[in-house]
């Protein structure tokens, strides 16, 4: 039987090494989703599982068998499990619907919860500037490429796409730095929002940062989910309050004013 809890995580990346390999990760990922299935009513991963991914009629990505299990598993449960696409993985299309039964949002949601409402997405360009990143995944969203791509054999589209991801998470790995609120983009998303909607938490991916902030209002909540690169974070509702967690790593932090 599925438990009371509602747990959101994010930038997993896999298909990349980092500070452990991809295989290694994918097994720590593995550790905590089991962890939490006995107390989880529902588990959303807002984006960037992998660090490539794109289904071919009849070829997806090899690999990450024991993450795919897991969640068919916790699915089966009766565990409620809802994935939204990234910047890295935006090419998802049907294959977590059709073999997993697990829903993939490609555009921010809003859904209540326990009374609270909850404005969830990976975060990838929304708020201001990053026009370049816009206009590409304009460009990559966009049916007549996505169809053309298909076109390439897996071997050479896989290889040329984990060519361009490497170029576009060096880039991002630059920028993963704090420098206060006033600089943080989805921060501005989020107070925007506000002025014509109530949201309790807002909850994010792509940051690669654990942030937690209150906005204007002094009441609703910025979380940005941070990464499994580096902090293995994730954020845990129990009905009333939100909280950033870690798992196995004592000098995780978070970022707050």
């Amino acid at each position: 039987m599925p438990g009371d809890k509602v747990y959101f995580v994010s930038d997993f990346h896999l298909g990349i090494d980092a500070q452990l390999s991809s295989r290694d990760r994918e097994k720590k990922i593995v550790k905590f989703l089991l962890s939490i299935r006995d107390d989880a009513q529902a588990v959303f991963i807002l984006g960037d599982i992998f660090d490539f991914w794109f289904e071919y009629k009849r070829v997806v990505p090899k690999g990450y068998v024991r993450l795919l299990g897991t969640l068919a598993e916790m699915k089966d449960r009766g565990v409620r499990v809802e994935v939204f696409t990234g910047n890295h993985d935006m090419w998802m299309f049907d294959y977590f619907e059709s073999e997993l039964g697990i829903p993939v949002h490609k555009q921010p949601i809003i859904r209540e919860l326990s009374g609270k409402k909850f404005y969830l997405g990976h975060g990838d360009g929304l708020g201001p500037g990053d026009h370049g990143y816009k206009l590409i995944k304009r460009i990559f969203r966009n049916p007549i490429c996505q169809w053309l791509f298909a076109r390439l054999h897996p071997n050479f589209g896989i290889g040329l796409a984990n060519f361009w991801s490497s170029r576009s998470r060096k880039r991002q790995t630059s920028e993963q730095s704090f420098s206060g609120k006033e600089n943080e983009w989805l921060y501005q998303f989020c107070n925007e929002v506000l002025q014509s909607e109530k949201i309790d938490f807002f909850v994010f991916g792509h940051r690669h940062l654990p942030i937690d902030l209150l906005l204007e209002n002094n009441k609703s909540r910025y979380i940005n989910l941070g990464d499994w690169i580096r902090h293995y974070s994730y954020a845990c509702f129990d009905g009333q309050s939100i909280e950033l967690l870690f798992f196995e790593n004592e000098s995780g932090k978070i970022y707050s004013e």
